[in-house]
């Protein structure tokens, strides 16, 4: 599998790696994930993946299916980039307080 990725939150950090790297255009891939909390943060109740391109205002097409495999470690599957270019991935983690998004961005060539 490919390279690991890391992104540092207020209160949690999150590390992925994408499954296959790297991802192609218009095919479907999924993400291992860790959600780590970070101080006195709580484990989060519920973690949502998503995708947009900044540069063109929209999303994707489908809906990415969270599995949690413990109280950290995730698989989202289902996500699609239909085009390339510039795709921020979004980790909306909600535990005891407001929810915190993280966000990192994939190139597709």
């Amino acid at each position: 599998m490919g390279p690991t990725r890391k992104i540092d939150g207020a209160s949690y950090t999150v590390v992925f790696k994408t499954v296959p790297d790297p991802v192609q255009v218009g095919a479907h891939f999924a993400l291992d994930f860790a959600v780590c909390p970070r101080g006195s943060a709580d484990v989060p109740r519920a973690v949502r993946v998503d995708a947009i391109m900044p540069e063109h205002r929209h999303g994707m097409n489908y809906r990415p299916v969270v599995t949690a495999k413990s109280s950290t470690m995730y698989r989202a599957e289902g996500l699609l980039f239909h085009m390339p270019g510039r795709w921020d991935l979004t980790f909306d983690i909600d535990a005891a307080g407001p929810v915190e998004r993280l966000t990192g961005v994939l190139r597709l060539e």
